[in-house]
């Protein structure tokens, strides 16, 4: 709130002038009567014999960012704003001033105590918030003689109100200028960069001003009274305050509906400038529209061309002359525009002749950024949904738990009662023989029996009575309970004292003995012979209890019960453990077989030029290797020669000599003369290729070999081998080489004694699925992360920390460090993501502050910012990595950055990785990271092919390579997929699918039949073929067959389009489409294992995961002959030589053009569901 501000004194005016005086003074702090502070505008003027003031003066102080002030200092080196304090005048110098003054003139006086001139108008406002209320001014009295010299010895400064306003202005003018004093300007003039001044410095300097007056007249305040007539005082004032401004609203309303009434107007609103989050005021004037004869008039619309927020109430009839009715109205801070009709409640509206009424909203979003909002907002809802039903399914798979542990609970309780009334009624038997003692065959002591249930008794036999009566030894054999526990008392006999035969053994009775039950041997289990067992009824003598027979029985029941239940819930436990360990096991063994598969796949990819035989090469063992020179550049040289090593050129023997490769006697096959043998050391040029250890090598015929124009060689592999490498070359000393465009041929050995020793890879990106994905980026980084560890090195990512974090998937979030760069304290947290080490870093400048990954005006400087911070959180923390691999144009900085800044500074050890996930942004960025990495790759070779000749590509082309990417078969496991209703393999495939495709009928509301599914996943851009999609979709319903999207559009015009499809859709073809335009991770699983089609029609795609998905689940691509899709999927009627170069089967359709033909050719061949096995 902005309230006028009482002075201490007024302005010295010393002439009043017939011509308009403009004044400027710079903002000064006033004193209110409870000693805070305001800042002041001044503007002034002159109306007859007064001078008014402008004043704007705000209260708002908490709620604006405190700014220093200070008092002006004189004009030397002192810095602005720190300048010396202002002393304050005593009595003999107010005295040599005014003297001085009355020296210098009226004007000059004037001159120096107002200062510069303004050309404002006489004027006064007052805030509130947003809203202002002018036309209210501060006038220093002047004589009525109109000599500019006020009477009082301290001018005062009045309110003026205009002449509308008069009387109500003078009766409260004179209250204000009898309750408030006046600072004197000239003393304390404090200069403020911003009106906005926090409370510590308000009252900091109305209590040094207060002390300094207090100071001045010998510790006597003459300004103030008491605390409670400065607040009396300040009420008045703030009362003055709003009644003031509700006057001029008035004023304003009255004034704005006059005018309009006279121009015919239906409408106007009030403020009549319309920003967003404040309240506004709507006028209607119902005699000028078909409301006229209406009762009741009420408001209906929303905001945004009816997008957002709909409202409705009722009018009420307003103060204003004319048929004018009002009501309030709230403006979100998402409102461009206010849309809206007026209607009596029932049929009868006015819509301003079928065009609405409308009110521009000045000051907020506009059109696209609130379409942009509703995105983002529609993403949010979706999010919150998901989480919902997440948290449904979680309470639901809870109370099943709890309904089936009750039931559980309750079947136990049943067990146990019924088996304690059995046991009840066999112990009640077996008690009716019991015996409290036969005094010929055997006694206790004490007696009588006042063990109570547990305790010690001495049991004595007469031997003589029985068979035992020539035992050499005795032994009781006992239980308890009828034998409830088995054999539970073993004790041995001693011969007593007593007269006879007697001999004793002193007894433990379990606590909840009813009954001892023994048998006499004459040995211990296991070796005793002869046994007294009483003719076959064993001895039984009753205990006494304490308790009531009931009360034990309730007893006994309870504990059988509990025993019932841990014996249950341990075996429960053993069979999630053995289904765990079965699961894992099974995975473990799907998982080898799809490595040992992978490998071979790529051994075989390379067949063409350099294959082994056997194809897995072991260590220890003897190879056969074939090299093809006709697809290399060393086709047609007249000479071969071999270069050889282990280890990646690392083997402890040291390197091969160059090994000339001769051709066989047939022409057709090469052959060597000569054995060598292990360990011979050759010295080669380093700059030609890397060389490691020695081999024995012997060149032979391979008439065997089915490629008969391969030389061939066969190669003894050591103990110590994880990795066989070889170049050729066209001559002994050099030439031309063939070393795999710098990369070196490479066969891995399996089963060695030495381990190939792990990297340090620190992955710098601004994506990670799933807790920062946005595309295919976030997966590649977490699943190549994965995949190299998996290797046993060891893998980090480095990663900004987005307050939009999905931190569920984080563990063991906890803070690392912290460390100072860039003008910032950055923030470090560690964690752990899908088995992952990932350091967040957190600059405290709130760049990643801002809801969001990709999207602000300042992504480049964003991005750049957190490049550097991550060497720089790299060297800071003694880190020496191998490999920095950084990922398309958001982290490419860190590729020159690196060479220019922190090579040479404590990190000379590591190697720049840049990959190219697309080239379509950034393209600029992307060419400066390929200058200066070490190595560039990009997602597929085909793809690798077709950018290869932009300009920023083409120079680098010796060190780009295209690499296909691949998708975390642990994430995406039709076997351990928990969205999915069965769970299958290649072995079930029809099951799992087919539950998989009721299920997602099921969900969407599709009719449950057995027809052919087309499934799209994918985001709705030009570059993803939507006009192939929207072509796909209808093609596929003509030919009765069923079709799920999934996926939404960064474009709202996008978005917008395949809106008003699905609801076309829908409505038409209602139990076979479905268009789901949003994000959902569950159902994306069930769309990749329910449909038998996942359809991908790019117009260019790098790689392109989704194809490599849908194949994992066992559903046929469809796909475009472009990028990664060519690499990755073979067409069941083109591709078969193709695709047994690679050592891969065909597994899908494909097509070359853009055009809905193309699509028709793909489409109409779909009618083999065998292509399943081929796809898992």
């Amino acid at each position: 709130m902005e309230v006028p501000l009482p002075l201490q004194r007024s302005l010295s005016c010393g002439i009043a002038s017939s011509r308009s005086t403009h004044i400027r003074i710079k903002p000064f702090l006033g004193i209110l009567p409870n000693g805070t502070t305001q800042s002041f505008g001044w503007r002034t003027g002159h109306m007859a014999a007064k001078v008014t003031y402008q004043i704007n003066a705000s209260a708002d102080f908490s709620r604006r960012r405190p700014r220093k002030s200070s008092t002006p200092s004189s004009k030397d080196s002192t810095p602005r704003g720190f300048g010396p304090r202002t002393q304050v005048p005593t009595s003999t110098q107010k005295k040599d001033r005014k003297n001085s003054e009355e020296k210098e003139g009226p004007g000059t006086s004037s001159q120096k105590e107002i200062g510069s001139l303004s050309a404002d108008t006489p004027d006064v406002k007052i805030r509130s918030g947003e809203e202002e209320t002018t036309n209210i001014s501060l006038v220093p009295e002047v004589d009525e003689d109109g000599d500019g010299v006020s009477n009082d010895e301290h001018d005062v400064v009045g309110l003026e109100f205009p002449s509308t306003h008069e009387a109500f202005s003078v009766s409260k003018v004179s209250q204000f200028k009898e309750s408030v004093q006046i600072p004197d300007v000239n003393k304390h003039v404090i200069e403020s960069k911003d009106e906005g001044i926090s409370n510590s410095e308000v009252s900091s300097i109305a209590g040094r001003l207060q002390n300094e007056k207090l100071a001045a007249t010998g510790g006597v305040d003459d300004s103030y009274t008491s605390i409670s007539e400065l607040k009396r005082k300040e009420d008045e004032f703030l009362k003055l305050k709003l009644e003031s401004e509700e006057s001029l609203r008035k004023e304003t309303i009255n004034k704005l509906a006059d005018a309009n009434f006279r121009k015919g107007n239906k409408l106007f609103y009030y403020p009549e400038l319309v920003k967003p989050d404040q309240h506004i005021e709507i006028f209607f004037n119902r005699s000028f529209s078909t409301l006229k004869n209406e009762p009741v008039v009420m408001i209906m619309g929303a905001f945004n061309d009816w997008k957002w927020k709909s409202f409705g109430m009722k009018l009420s009839k307003s103060h204003l002359k004319g048929d004018w009715w009002s009501c309030q109205l709230y403006v979100p801070k998402e409102a461009y525009k206010i849309d809206f009709v007026f209607y009596n409640g029932q049929d009868v509206y006015e819509n301003n002749d079928e065009q609405d009424f409308c009110i521009a909203v000045e000051g907020g979003m506009d059109v696209f950024d609130f379409d942009n909002f509703l995105l983002e907002e529609k993403m949010r809802e979706q999010e919150d949904l998901l989480r919902q039903k997440a948290e449904r399914e979680r309470q639901e798979e809870e109370q099943r738990y709890i309904e089936a542990e009750k039931a559980a609970i309750e079947a136990d309780r049943a067990q146990a009662k019924e088996e304690t009334a059995k046991t009840r009624g066999m112990m009640q038997v077996v008690m009716k023989k019991a015996l409290i003692s036969d005094d010929d065959v055997w006694y206790k002591e004490p007696k009588p029996w006042n063990v109570e249930g547990s305790g010690m008794v001495r049991l004595y036999y007469n031997r003589s009575s029985g068979p035992l009566s020539h035992a050499k030894d005795l032994w009781i054999h006992g239980g308890y309970n009828n034998w409830k526990d088995g054999l539970s008392i073993v004790s041995k006999l001693i011969k007593s004292g007593k007269d006879g035969d007697w001999w004793f053994a002193d007894v433990v009775v379990p606590d909840r003995a009813l009954v001892l039950d023994w048998v006499l041997a004459d040995g211990p289990p296991q070796q005793a012979v002869v046994y007294d067992n009483n003719n076959m009824q064993d001895f039984h003598a009753i205990v006494p209890k304490s308790i009531a027979e009931e009360l034990y029985w309730a007893e006994e029941e309870q504990i059988l019960f509990r025993r019932l239940q841990t014996e249950r819930r341990s075996r429960e436990a053993a069979i999630r453990a053995k289904k765990i360990a079965l699961l894992a096991e099974k995975t473990a063994r799907l998982k080898a077989e799809t490595k040992e598969k992978t490998l071979r796949t790529y051994l075989l990819s390379q067949k063409h030029i350099v294959y082994t035989d056997p194809l897995d090469v072991r260590a220890g063992s003897t190879v056969n290797l074939f090299y093809n020179p006709a697809n290399t550049v060393l086709n047609g040289k007249s000479e071969v020669w071999l270069r050889c090593s282990f280890n990646r050129w690392t083997h402890r023997m040291g390197p091969l000599p160059p090994q000339k490769m001769i051709p066989a006697e047939n022409s057709s096959h090469l052959k060597a003369s000569a054995l060598f043998s292990f360990g011979m050391v050759t010295t080669v040029n380093p700059r030609k290729c890397c060389i490691g250890s020695p081999m024995s090598v012997m060149f032979e015929d391979i008439s065997f070999s089915p490629y008969l124009l391969f030389p061939s060689l066969t190669v003894k592999v050591p103990l110590d081998a994880y990795m066989i490498d070889f170049v050729f070359s066209e001559r002994e000393d050099g030439g031309i080489f063939d070393n795999k465009n710098g990369m070196d041929y490479h066969i891995p050995v399996l089963g060695g004694v030495v381990k190939e020793p792990p990297m340090h890879i620190v992955h710098i990106s601004v994506e990670m699925a799933p807790i920062a994905k946005v595309g295919g980026l976030g997966d590649v980084v977490t699943s190549l992360s994965r995949a190299v560890q998996d290797m046993n090195h060891n893998v980090e990512i480095i990663l900004p920390k987005y307050d939009c974090l999905n931190l569920s998937h984080v563990k063991d979030l906890q803070f690392h460090k912290s460390y100072s760069w860039g003008g910032t304290e950055i923030k470090v947290w560690s964690g752990k993501v899908e088995g992952i080490s990932v350091y967040f870093l957190e600059p405290q400048n709130g760049l990643f502050w801002v809801g969001c990954i990709y999207g602000r005006g300042n992504d480049g400087d964003r991005f750049g910012f957190f490049c550097n911070a991550a060497l720089e959180f790299l060297l800071q923390s003694g880190s020496h990595p191998d490999i920095i691999h950084c990922h398309d144009w958001s982290s490419a900085p860190v590729a020159w950055l690196f060479k220019e800044q922190y090579m040479h500074y404590g990190l000379s050890k590591a190697r720049i990785v840049f990959t190219i996930h697309n080239l379509e942004f950034g393209a600029e960025l992307i060419g400066k990271a390929m200058a200066s990495a070490d190595k560039a790759t990009t997602v597929s070779p085909t793809y690798s092919r077709e950018v290869s000749g932009n300009p920023v590509i083409a120079p680098y082309l010796y060190k780009f390579h295209g690499i296909l990417n691949g998708i975390d078969p642990d994430i995406w496991d039709p076997y351990n997929d928990k969205f999915l209703p069965v769970s299958y393999t290649s072995e079930n495939v029809v099951e799992g699918k087919q539950a998989a495709k009721e299920a997602l009928q099921e969900r969407l509301g599709l009719k449950k039949a057995d027809l052919p599914m087309v499934g799209i996943i994918t985001r709705l851009t030009h570059q993803k073929g939507i006009h192939l999609i929207k072509h796909a979709i209808w093609r596929t319903l003509e030919r009765n067959g069923q079709v799920v999207l999934l996926g939404s559009a960064p474009d709202p015009r996008i978005q917008n389009d395949f809106v008003n499809l699905a609801n076309q859709l829908h409505s038409s073809h209602t139990d076979r489409a479905r268009l789901c335009l949003t994000y959902d991770e569950p159902l994306s699983h069930l769309i990749y294992a329910g449909a038998d089609f996942i359809l991908v029609p790019s117009i260019f795609e790098p790689c392109g995961l989704t194809q490599l998905t849908a194949m994992r689940y066992g559903s046929v691509p469809v796909v475009r002959k472009t990028g990664g899709l060519y690499d990755t999927v073979y067409d069941v009627d083109h591709d078969v030589d193709r695709a047994q170069e690679q050592g891969l089967q065909p597994n899908g359709f494909n097509f070359d053009g853009a055009d809905a033909g193309g699509v028709d050719y793909a489409l109409n061949r779909y009618n083999s569901y065998n292509l399943w096995r081929l796809c898992l």
